[in-house]
């Protein structure tokens, strides 16, 4: 497969990746903490948090990349945003559904779970600002410009002249 000409995809792929290495971190981290402080309850409940919160951050990127395989396709915008927004509304169904599972379920140690919920959402943050910081993208990207300036489109009158 060639390369994608968007210079958003390396960026999401990198930051898929990483996510990905720091929430098996924090799993393990968040395992042994809520094994400490509520037994296995807690340790259900920190896995479940760091859980919920990698599915529903990595749909966001992956529905952009995804989407992004359409690029130069003529349906690309209109697939692009009902792709992402897809991905949007499936993680608002999908969160409401965990929600009334996980609400009364005896062994959610509801501290632990939201702690943990909240260090991978941080956690996931931290890699987003990371790596657009190090990433080398244009402030220009996506565009070519003609090379020659006489295939451009002309607005001020000098085409009509000749």
């Amino acid at each position: 497969m060639s390369p994608s000409p968007v210079s958003s995809t390396p960026i999401l792929r990198t930051v898929l990746v990483w996510s990905g290495s720091v929430t098996a971190i924090l799993a393990v981290i968040g395992a042994v903490i809520g094994y400490l402080v509520a037994g296995t309850d807690g340790l259900w409940s920190a896995l479940a948090g760091v859980l919920v919160a990698a599915v529903f951050l990595g749909i966001t990127a992956a529905s952009i990349l995804i989407a992004n395989r359409w690029y130069g396709n003529e349906l690309y915008v209109p697939v692009f945003f009902g792709i992402v927004m897809g991905g949007w509304i499936l993680k608002f169904v999908v969160f409401i559904v965990i929600l009334f599972v996980l609400r009364g379920q005896p062994w959610i140690e509801p501290t632990v779970f939201f702690l943990a919920l909240v260090a991978s959402v941080l956690a996931s943050l931290a890699i987003d600002v990371v790596v657009m910081l190090r990433m080398r993208v244009p402030h220009v990207s996506d565009v070519q410009l003609p090379t020659d300036p006489e295939a451009g489109d002309r607005r001020d009158g000098e085409a009509d002249a000749h």
